[in-house]
């Protein structure tokens, strides 16, 4: 951070750097973060979104000095935490607390990317959405790195066909697949590694009366936005879970790795915003009936309704949090002033 004056004296706007991890999950929230230091507290604000050389290297000095001062967290003025008191209450109050040596802990969340409508609809997801029932759709999506096995694939599409609801689903080649992993980025329908080419034979055909499918990538908060879309089947990624929140929109829990198994037993134990599937095929598959069962459970069921009066509510209280009155706010404002008061000191 930095607060400086300009050669005739007047103080400029002041600035903070803003270093992510380059993955497109880490990199969306800490972009959002800069647009709101710049919009609501007017800093300049730079996003470094790439790694230096050095960096990679682990013989490199430069590397084990960056690996000393990641291990120097509890040094840090503050830490800021991308959730909200309603979604997480237990653990907002436990690290509300203070703590010997540790930083304070302030939650500023939902940090997400804002619906945009000039969001490039190439796949005509939005387009397609747009003649649907309003709430109809299941939006089925495993985030920006996301992939299943093939033979899992093969279950979820035939569980999506048998169950006749809507869906729009995102496919990306299967990990066990072989495929090239660029071919989940570009339209590449000649490619071999193409990601529809690896669904059942004849799925797209037998679904087209009620399904969307697309390669790799879809305008997500878009289509979270959208009137006709119901429901969510997610690899319970943080960015994913905060963004169904926001949007009002009931999940399928569906975690792949890391964190988001903690996060699929939140959404469906404490919160009730989540549908899981069972698990009970070889080596954790999920087979296509189970899959049919959660997604009918989700779209039409008692079940559904209940889910829906409380993602609302946490909706609402998102939303008022980031409202000039709101807790997450006042969190964000409160650490501005102990940067600008350091700044101008």
């Amino acid at each position: 951070m930095a607060g400086e004056s300009d050669d005739r004296g007047a103080a400029r706007a002041p600035h903070v750097a803003l270093l992510s991890s380059p993955g497109m999950g880490h990199v969306v929230p800490v972009a959002e973060l800069a647009r709101r230091l710049h919009a609501e507290h007017g800093f300049t604000a730079t996003v470094v979104t790439y790694i230096l050389q050095p960096l990679q290297d682990r013989t490199s000095g430069a590397y084990r000095w960056m690996v000393h001062h990641g291990e120097r967290y509890r040094d840090a003025d503050g830490i800021l935490v991308n959730t909200f008191d309603a979604i997480e209450p237990n653990a907002a109050a436990i690290l509300r607390q203070p703590e010997p040596g540790r930083p304070p802990v302030y939650p500023i969340g939902p940090v997400i990317r804002q619906p945009d409508d000039g969001d490039d609809d190439a796949t005509g997801c939005i387009r397609w959405l747009d003649t649907q029932p309003d709430k109809s759709v299941l939006f089925v999506s495993f985030g920006s790195g996301g992939a299943l096995p093939a033979a899992q694939m093969d279950e979820l599409a035939r569980g999506l066909e048998l169950s006749g609801q809507r869906f729009l689903w995102v496919v990306r080649s299967p990990t066990d697949s072989g495929a090239d992993p660029g071919a989940n980025y570009y339209d590449g329908s000649k490619s071999k590694d193409y990601p529809l080419k690896f669904l059942p034979s004849g799925f797209l055909e037998r679904t087209k009366e009620v399904g969307l499918v697309v390669p790799s990538w879809a305008p997500q908060v878009r289509v979270l936005s959208h009137r006709a879309t119901g429901a969510m089947l997610t690899h319970c990624g943080w960015n994913s879970v905060l963004e169904s929140v926001m949007h009002g929109v009931p999940m399928i829990a569906w975690p792949l790795y890391a964190e988001q198994r903690e996060n699929a037993v939140m959404l469906h134990e404490e919160t009730k915003v989540a549908l899981r599937p069972k698990v009970r095929g070889a080596d954790g598959m999920i087979l296509d009936e189970d899959i049919t069962k959660v997604v009918n459970d989700m779209m039409n069921s008692e079940q559904r309704d209940v889910m829906c009066t409380k993602v609302t509510e946490l909706q609402k209280a998102a939303r008022s949090g980031l409202a000039a009155s709101g807790m997450s706010h006042k969190t964000l404002t409160e650490v501005v002033r102990k940067w600008k008061e350091r700044m101008f000191a």
